[in-house]
């Protein structure tokens, strides 16, 4: 009978106490089996110490260790930094968080001689306030990542000044387009009638839209600097490629990525017949700052200073070649625009369209529902931004949850797909080396447990990969 006492007594509580409850509750449990799987992953980079025989021709035991002790320091970090998360986000809704910022935002507002019917202006204040505040608590995270792991483990490229300086840029760049896209949404929402769902969703398309348009001419360039792929065969033979099979390209750049990480990529954006292609400098082989560097090191006439280091620079040399040559960086974009060939970017558009319709159209349902308000705290009023606040991000985080992991299963198809493309087009062998090389310069590590791998991984695992290559690789 006790149960069942229970159950009621939680039925019979007021329905906002019980959406909180939920919110919470449901909150813990995506933590939790968060955790857990990244403790099964952890098992494996704690306990696979030595390389796998089926990756003996792929990587050698010296680059097998440093991947695996690179990806445990990253997951004892994601654990703690996972924590705190968590733990901050229970206690600012148990603390009554967002409405102390709601109120604190009328204050200010009423410093400036704004009444509460300036509920925009009230509403920019407080995405202002939250951003900061999120911004701030993030920072000591975003330093140790970048100061301690990257660093440790021979990624990181920036000083301490160029990362605040890129950190107040992301603020203020991220402010400009913020605010005044939300107080058009708002406004919309506001003055849009019955269906201001619909008219909102077309304001947020247009904006997206405009954003990938702009991105790379206008906001990228402000925290990294783009050059144009010189002449020369690398250019010639990216064109001829993007011609075979009627890839509408521009231009192509070369991104100065190394002066924030060694990381490498590479990526095309841009609309209908305008396409650029984007290639990382640590990407290739001939740009690569780390290289230029070693061929300095190791130049023929040791320097006085140097003589005593020569095996150092020697074993340098030997280890620290990065990037891709030529024949491979075309591998990587072969796939790269089998995406687009495909249909993927599309595809992503789409379905990423479908769903902010969808959202939209339940938030339309929802917003007049009071009980949701009451919720967390905002029993008098019910401002509109937060309203979208709860809705999206709490109400909806289940629906999220199931969206995501499909999205990742379809992302996975995608990639295959992609390689699969690659390969028709007679860059198999390439491929397969340019993964290996790459995951060797971005210390990937090749084993993952299958329940971690299917959660997270918008990629394959590398050995699938390969696996699906080398089918016809032989031929």
């Amino acid at each position: 009978m006790g149960m069942w006492a229970l159950l009621d007594a939680l039925w019979e509580m007021p329905a906002e106490k019980r959406i909180f409850g939920a919110v919470l509750v449901f909150s813990w449990t995506v933590y939790l089996w968060e955790t857990f799987l990244a403790q099964r992953q952890r098992r494996i980079y704690k306990t696979t110490t030595h390389v796998p025989p089926e990756l003996g021709q792929i990587m050698d035991s010296e680059t097998f260790e440093k991947s695996r002790l690179y990806q445990l320091d990253k997951s004892t970090f994601s654990f703690w930094s996972g924590l705190y998360s968590e733990i901050e986000g229970t206690l600012i809704l148990l603390f009554g968080g967002i409405p102390y910022l709601w109120r604190l935002s009328g204050r200010f507002c009423g410093y400036a001689g704004f009444g509460p019917e300036y509920e925009i202006t009230q509403s920019l204040v407080f995405l202002l306030l939250a951003t900061l505040f999120s911004a701030l608590t993030g920072l000591p995270w975003s330093l140790y990542n970048t100061f301690v792991i990257e660093e440790k483990h021979g990624f990181n490229q920036q000083t301490l000044g160029f990362f605040m300086k890129d950190a107040i840029k992301k603020f203020v760049v991220t402010q400009c387009i913020l605010l005044p896209v939300s107080s058009l949404l708002l406004y919309i929402i506001k003055i849009g009638g019955d269906y201001f769902f619909i008219y909102a969703w077309l304001f947020t398309l247009v904006v997206s839209l405009v954003l990938v348009t702009i991105y790379a001419d206008y906001i990228a360039p402000l925290f990294d600097k783009f050059t144009p792929l010189p002449e020369g065969k690398l250019k010639e033979e990216i064109e001829v490629m993007a011609k075979s099979i009627d890839f509408p390209l521009t231009k192509v750049y070369v991104v100065e990525g190394s002066k924030r990480s060694s990381h490498s990529n590479a990526y095309f954006y841009g609309f209908f017949k305008n396409k650029r292609i984007v290639l990382f400098d640590t990407l290739l082989e001939e740009y690569s700052v780390l290289n230029k560097d070693i061929q300095e090191d190791s130049g023929m006439e040791p320097r006085k200073e140097d003589e005593g280091n020569s095996e150092e620079i020697k074993a340098k040399v030997k280890n620290k070649k990065q990037g891709c040559k030529n024949e491979e960086v075309l591998a990587v974009l072969g796939h790269e625009l089998g995406h687009w060939k495909l249909g993927h970017t599309v595809k992503n558009i789409i379905i990423s369209q479908m769903n902010s319709f969808l959202c939209f159209f339940l938030f339309a349902v929802l917003i007049g529902r009071k009980e949701l308000f009451a919720a967390f705290g905002f029993y008098d009023s019910q401002p509109t931004l937060i309203g979208l606040l709860i809705i999206f991000q709490f109400i909806f985080s289940p629906y999220n949850e199931v969206l995501s992991f499909c999205l990742t299963v379809l992302s996975r198809r995608f990639e295959f797909q992609a390689d699969a493309f690659a390969k028709k087009l007679g860059k198999a062998k390439d491929l397969y080396s340019a993964l290996i090389k790459l995951n060797k310069d971005n210390l990937g590590f090749p084993v993952s447990d299958w329940l971690f791998s299917m959660w997270h991984y918008s990629h394959p695992p590398l050995l699938e990969r390969l696996q699906a290559l080398k089918s016809t690789k032989q031929h």
